[in-house]
């Protein structure tokens, strides 16, 4: 297949998966081309079978705002027509699957299919806001496939936005094979005495992402025991999460690594992740510390639960519960036979459901169904 991926270039989530999910592609013969403002920071090198389009932007003393959704609008189209696209996969439904709609009417009599994966805040956030609801609704209905990232995300918006076209959950994944524990990771890190334990935490640090309940957490744990906090990216709760640091007197304690291409060291060198976010679609940070033995200690919310099991791979707590998650933390930290045990739990679990080995394939079906007219029939 000849396959368009419109996705974010940055950090997050949907950018990774949909980045990693064209890689994948490539490897099984289909053929690649990403659609964005800037290069994709996973496409880090070359690999047959996939090509970057970077999305020219008009720079006119008229528009404050420089008009990107139409200029990628003209720039789908574009490939549609001299690629003979197959499928463009919009990760996003605003704009991007938006934009690939608009591309196809541009176009007139199109054969390329839209596929619209939702991956969390384009529902929950920008969606569920008045300005955005009718046109996400829209971009949603008219897609010719629609996934989302988890059975709860899945749910909400249907109940959201009344949706009655079948919604199919395909998970987020990676590829096992690579990400997974790598040894002498805390020499290559650097400060992380071996008597320790060390706790991550990896995110965007967005209000949504409770950063400071982090900290809160690691203060509790830390006055049981030798600890170390890496926290891992940049946001606007940064500020907010030194000022916590600072009145917990735990400077030396705690690193700020900002912005990090590659986490794989990071998580290897960890004992335990944290996630006490407010909301999670999926929970992608939690996946890839499971890939690489480490527990975790999350919010019981959104589509979390579907990838930590309580008591099994980590322990879950309700939003804002400090007191819960860090019972839960020195429990697990203070056991070492049971720490190893939920690690190796933990990297089954990634292994057994999360593996790029078994969900790219679903993709591949789906793209097929949508291309044959089926997906429609049932979920």
């Amino acid at each position: 297949m000849r396959i368009g991926i419109v996705c974010y270039p940055t950090h997050g989530g949907s950018g990774v998966v949909a980045t990693e999910l064209g890689k994948e592609l490539a490897e099984r013969g289909h053929v690649v081309h990403f659609i964005s403002y800037q290069l994709p920071f996973r496409l880090d090198r070359f690999q047959p079978n996939v090509f970057y389009h970077e999305v020219d932007m008009l720079g006119y003393p008229l528009f404050k705002y420089p008009p990107y959704t139409l200029a990628l609008v003209n720039k789908i189209a574009e490939l549609v027509e001299r690629e003979k696209l197959d499928i463009i996969h919009a990760h996003y439904a605003i704009p991007h699957s938006f934009c690939a709609h608009m591309a196809q009417e541009v176009l007139g009599d199109c054969r390329t299919r839209v596929v619209t994966t939702l991956h969390g805040t384009d529902i929950t956030l920008v969606g569920n806001d008045a300005s955005f609801n009718r046109i996400t609704k829209y971009s949603i209905e008219r897609s010719d496939g629609i996934t989302a990232v988890s059975r709860s995300l899945t749910e909400e918006t249907c109940r959201t936005f009344g949706i009655v076209k079948p919604v199919r959950t395909i998970y987020n994944f990676i590829n096992t094979k690579h990400y997974r524990r790598q040894l002498g990771a805390r020499e290559r890190v650097g400060y992380l005495p071996q008597e320790c334990r060390v706790l991550v935490h990896v995110s965007n640090f967005r209000p949504v992402k409770r950063v400071p309940d982090v900290v809160e957490v690691f203060a509790r744990v830390r006055r049981e025991m030798p600890a170390k906090l890496l926290l891992v990216g940049d946001g606007v709760q940064r500020m907010e999460a030194q000022a916590a640091v600072d009145r917990l007197n735990l400077q030396e304690d705690v690193s700020f690594l900002g912005t990090q291409d590659n986490i794989l060291p990071i998580l290897s060198a960890a004992d335990l992740f944290l996630l006490p976010s407010e909301k999670e679609s999926f929970g992608l940070g939690a996946l890839e510390a499971m890939a690489c033995s480490v527990p975790v200690i999350a919010s019981d919310t959104g589509g979390i639960p579907e990838v930590v099991k309580h008591g099994e791979t980590g322990f879950l707590a309700p939003v804002g519960d400090i007191e819960a998650m860090s019972a839960h933390a020195l429990q697990v930290l203070s056991d070492t036979s049971r720490l190893q045990t939920m690690g190796e739990a933990a990297r089954l679990r990634a292994e057994d459901h999360f593996s790029s080995e078994s969900i790219v394939p679903q993709y591949e079906r789906f793209y097929d169904e949508v291309l044959e007219g089926r997906c429609n029939e049932s979920d």
